[in-house]
């Protein structure tokens, strides 16, 4: 892991909201904010303020909502009455909204320079900002940088583009523009500003960003544009975001699907999990591929373990389940709390401790009793996380828990092969 790049820091929401910071200096470096973008329409106050809140209770650190006409802005005033979560007003095409929004006393504005250029409109939404003390995301997207209204100028573009190299004039044009937009922020002396520059394709995500930390030591915002359902879509997006953000570069985040927003806060959270740029709430799970050698329906188990997990355990314990003898007793070792298979059969470990030996249909309750059990024991200060107190010693594969145990009591192995007599 790269330590993360030294940037500005942004701070957005209020006394009610709690204040959320992005990026700054080492020694006041804010944690990887998760946003996310609610899928409803922002008029509707009731579904969108029970939406926010669903993502604001699934880990959301900030929440985007979609403000095209003045309705939407109309409703931002009692939707920040009914949410505790800041809020960011996504503006696109009109000017007005972003100040209507300002107004409203939304939290942060977005703005993308390919739909809004005019100078004297983007200076009243800064004057607005500035008074406020609202920060400013500048938004580039890939499908909004290409001039639109030109026809003639959008195919000489387009030409330019797929003439060269595939994502060489892309970048360059992705670079320019923003550099042209943020030339109008600074002759205003507006710092509070926070960037991003999305693509759908990842491998040009991570050019843009890698390109543009070099240029702006402004924060930045990662994301991969219309990466699509959450079946593709997390692979695409963990592959650019979690690549930049091993790299130092990130310093808020929103994985984007067509799917249901809280599984973009659900994967956001574990991927900064997983790189050590956030700390665990909740259990982490690991379990085997699976193979031959299986002898309990271990994808029923799992699931069934995920879900109760979810429901009921808050510390970050470390559950493993795995399916066979083989690779069972050295993840075992390695968790808080694990089960692996024998024939039917499930051997449980509490940091490396046997404390059961149960058949298949059991295994569920007693594993999951374990935990809350293990989770009571680390809140009262009797255990702590990741501390082994014995060496397991993995039990014989043809013996009570392995499948060749039938198969010697009814002589179908010879007594050479078993080494027995």
């Amino acid at each position: 892991m790269t330590p993360r790049r030294k940037t500005r820091q942004i701070r957005l929401g209020n006394d009610r909201t709690g204040i959320v910071r992005i990026g700054g200096p080492p020694e006041n470096q804010a944690q990887v904010a998760v946003q996310t973008m609610t899928a409803g329409y922002t008029y509707d106050v009731d579904g969108c303020v029970a939406e926010i809140n669903k993502l604001a209770a699934a880990g959301a650190d900030i929440v985007r909502v979609a403000v095209p006409e003045r309705k939407d802005t109309e409703a931002l005033v009692e939707i920040l009455k009914q949410t505790s979560v800041p809020i960011v007003a996504d503006v696109h095409f009109h000017y007005k909204r972003a100040l209507e929004a300002v107004e409203a006393g939304v939290h942060k504005i977005r703005l993308n320079p390919g739909n809004i250029s005019d100078r004297d409109q983007v200076n009243s939404v800064i004057d607005a900002c500035k008074e406020r003390n609202i920060p400013i995301r500048v938004g580039v997207n890939e499908g909004s940088i290409i001039e639109r209204k030109d026809k003639q100028k959008r195919l000489a573009e387009l030409g330019k583009y797929f003439a060269g190299h595939k994502s060489g004039h892309l970048l360059a044009l992705m670079i320019a523009k923003l550099e042209e937009y943020m030339d109008i922020f600074e002759a205003k002396n507006f710092e509070d500003v926070c960037i991003s520059a999305k693509s759908m394709d990842p491998s040009l995500t991570i050019d843009i960003y890698t390109e543009i930390s070099k240029r702006f030591d402004y924060p930045l915002h990662l994301g991969v544009t219309h990466a699509g359902p959450k079946e593709t879509g997390c692979i695409r997006s963990v592959v650019a975001l979690g690549t930049l953000l091993a790299n130092g570069i990130g310093d808020t985040i929103r994985i984007s699907y067509a799917s249901d927003p809280i599984y973009e806060v659900e994967d956001a959270l574990e991927m900064l999990y997983c790189l050590g740029l956030r700390d665990r709430i909740g259990a982490e799970l690991i379990a085997c591929p699976t193979c031959g050698r299986i002898q309990v329906d271990l994808f029923t188990l799992v699931q069934e373990v995920r879900k109760k997990l979810k429901d009921d355990i808050q510390v970050p314990v470390k559950v493993a389940v795995m399916g066979c003898v083989v690779n069972g007793p050295g993840e075992a070792e390695g968790a808080d709390v694990a089960v692996f298979a024998g024939d039917r059969r499930g051997i449980i470990y509490v940091q490396g401790e046997r404390v059961a030996n149960v058949p298949e249909d059991e295994i569920l309750e007693r594993l999951l009793h374990e935990c809350r059990e293990f989770q009571a024991k680390v809140r009262r200060g009797e255990a702590k996380l990741g501390q082994k107190k014995v060496e397991i010693i993995p039990p014989d594969p043809i013996g009570e828990l392995g499948s060749g145990f039938e198969k010697i009591k009814t002589h179908k192995v010879e007594a050479l092969t078993l080494g027995q007599t």
